[in-house]
């Protein structure tokens, strides 16, 4: 969704930059910020969305917070294959899109000054479309295969925790 729209969503200048980076450097991944107004290298959807090159989230001051915590998942949830390739483009199959989904609210209460709550609560306002009509809905009652996608690569433990390890 472009930024043109008035939004309220948290976005990345609302967090410490170390809480994030030390979140994502465990998962192997590095954040690189860009300057206000130029364009984000690696965004899908174009700026404020974050970006993925290779094992670097690009983030700018605007980036929403659920924005940095979704790419951030995709790269956990794909394999090392597309990770070595990856450029922009995530890809995955919807299986894979609901695992990224669910895993990033998970992670969400890892992010000092955010939570799932407000994950949840800024997916809506951001437009993120789910079965039930709202992410709550969807984490808390229909999204049993997005939790079974991620136990079975190991990217969840038997307790729903993420485990930090990324996908083989």
């Amino acid at each position: 969704m472009p930024d043109r729209l008035p939004v309220d969503v948290l976005r990345c200048a609302d967090l410490d930059p170390a809480a994030p980076a030390a979140l994502l450097a465990g998962y192997g991944l590095g954040i690189v910020s860009v300057a206000a107004d130029d364009p984000i290298p690696g965004s899908y959807w174009g700026a404020p969305e974050a970006g993925l090159i290779g094992a670097i989230l690009y983030l700018r001051h605007d980036t929403p917070i659920h924005s940095m915590l979704h790419e951030s998942c995709h790269f956990i949830c794909m394999d090392r294959r597309r990770r070595a390739a990856l450029h922009t483009n995530a890809g995955g199959d919807d299986a894979e899109e609901c695992a990224v989904c669910y895993l990033s609210i998970l992670l969400a209460d890892r992010v000092p000054g955010y939570d799932r709550a407000r994950m949840l609560a800024d997916m809506d306002r951001w437009g993120y479309s789910f079965r039930l009509a709202s992410a709550r809905a969807w984490f808390e009652s229909d999204a049993e295969d997005a939790r079974a996608w991620l136990r079975e690569r190991a990217l969840i433990d038997a307790h729903g925790a993420p485990t930090g390890r990324l996908r083989e």
